[in-house]
């Protein structure tokens, strides 16, 4: 039989009260009382109920965490980080699941059902809307990967995607390419947009390059596999910037089914630095997407939300910088 309360407190010799506030953060109760408490939790195994607790705090400690890119191994990288740092500062994680979701209304549901404390969504393509209705759900948001704005309506943290752009065009005409192209993902989210702005800016302050755009149905190895087969079939530019790590490799991949060599025929540049991207098979130079500094950003804001120090809600941006590899040519 698992171990009780009320055992422990026998054990100890206080009432279940003094154990319960032992276990409760914030209640009051002496030093004497709560080392007894706590030697005979120890002796018998005791662990307080997280549910029992719940209803008495009025905290689940539970925090949603919403994203539609489950398939996208960069996510899955921040899934592991997020939910680590979650449970290390007693935090439980609940996982959402939105892919193909367009309606925020089932998600609000469930996430009220569990009677979250908060919510991270994790995702540059969810439309702004899903994030905002949380919040008029009377939820504490956090949006990590989110658009940065100047006058943002709930906490956003992410990089500069215009500047992510920018930094892509300049490394290119580094290395001295002339004719480039930007390999997107799906034009409907707002980081494809706001990374070919930058890009196409940059770009357009030199009359001696041309930039072809062409766009991915999706963030995925198959859709970058798929756009870049079509792109070689008309003649494919010098290097592509693709707006991910993902559909750089499917990209890669296309490029070496079609008998061509990276970076001497053609020159890939990525975005995000995925663990994937250093593989000695991909080698695949990149954009530094500091996802580390991203989870623990956000998991310091839900802390803090949840400890009562409300702030106004932040635009939150981060640095981006190429990772030096093997997918294009050496600067001249």
């Amino acid at each position: 039989m698992p171990v009780t309360l009320r055992d422990v407190a026998q054990a100890a010799g206080v009432s279940r009260s003094a154990v319960s506030r032992c276990f409760t953060p914030g209640a009051s109760i002496s030093d004497k009382t709560r080392a007894k408490v706590e030697q005979a939790a120890s002796d018998l195994g005791y662990s307080p109920n997280a549910l029992a607790s719940s209803l008495t705090t009025g905290r689940t400690k539970l925090v949603g965490v919403v994203s539609n890119n489950f398939h996208n191994p960069i996510f899955l990288e921040f899934f592991d980080r997020v939910t680590r740092e979650l449970q290390g500062r007693g935090l439980r994680p609940l996982l959402v699941n939105l892919s193909d979701e367009t309606d925020p209304t089932q998600s609000i549901r469930m996430l009220q059902q569990y009677s979250v404390d908060a919510v991270i969504v994790a995702s540059s393509t969810l439309p702004v809307s899903f994030a905002t209705s949380y919040v008029e759900a009377g939820m504490r948001v956090v949006h990590s990967f989110g658009r940065l704005t100047d006058s943002p309506k709930l906490h956003v943290l992410g990089i500069d995607n215009v500047e992510a752009g920018r930094v892509a065009a300049r490394e290119l005409l580094r290395r001295g390419y002339r004719r480039v192209g930007f390999l997107a993902g799906p034009l409907s989210a707002t980081s494809t947009r706001d990374r070919h702005t930058g890009f196409a800016e940059e770009l357009g302050r030199h009359r001696d390059v041309s930039l072809s755009v062409s766009y991915a149905q999706a963030y995925s190895f198959d859709a970058g596999r798929a756009e870049m087969t079509r792109l070689l079939s008309m003649g494919p530019a010098e290097a592509y910037f693709c707006g991910d790590d993902v559909l750089s490799i499917g990209a890669l991949s296309a490029i070496r089914d079609a008998g061509l060599s990276v970076p001497d025929d053609v020159g890939i540049l990525g975005l995000n630095n995925m663990e994937m991207a250093g593989w000695e098979l991909i080698n695949l130079t990149t954009i530094h997407n500091p996802v580390d500094e991203i989870v623990r950003g956000s998991v310091d804001l839900v802390d803090r939300m949840l400890s009562g120090a409300e702030t106004a809600p932040q635009s939150i941006a981060f640095d981006c910088k190429v990772v030096e590899r093997g997918t294009l040519r050496p600067a001249p």
